[in-house]
């Protein structure tokens, strides 16, 4: 193999990657949206020694069980209301404890930076290539 088609395989194997597991993502938030189950969770705020920004959201599954859903660091860039309010949560009856926040921002997110980085690999072996 020659030195200068090493950099755009790279890049290109990189990017397929990239789309597999953005495309992997999609088929997640469909499968949730076909047969997830939705329920109200309510948004508390984090106990004080926690540093993290943003609330967490606590919800019944249907066994009754009450858990808690950490939407992560960017949970306001994604939709999530203010503390106090409600918000609807889904996920999979085999699986309440990876419930996802229904909201199209927070479940269409990963799938977006998959994507992203994607496209970014396939431009760059595309512009590297002799």
């Amino acid at each position: 193999m020659e030195v200068e088609l090493v950099l755009p395989a790279l890049c290109t194997g990189f990017g397929a990657g990239c789309l597999l597991l953005a495309v992997r993502a999609v088929l997640a938030v469909v499968r949730l949206w076909v047969r997830g189950l939705r329920v109200t969770g309510v948004v508390t705020e984090r106990t004080p020694a926690d540093r993290r920004r943003g609330g967490l959201v606590v919800f019944s599954d249907h066994l009754g069980r009450d858990l808690v859903l950490d939407p992560g660091a960017y949970a306001t860039l994604c939709g999530l209301p203010p503390v106090g309010r409600t918000v609807p949560v889904v996920y999979a009856q085999e699986r309440p404890a990876a419930a996802r926040l229904w909201t199209l921002r927070h479940l269409l997110a990963p799938s977006f930076g998959w994507f992203l980085s994607s496209t970014v690999a396939f431009g760059t072996a595309v512009v590297v290539t002799p």
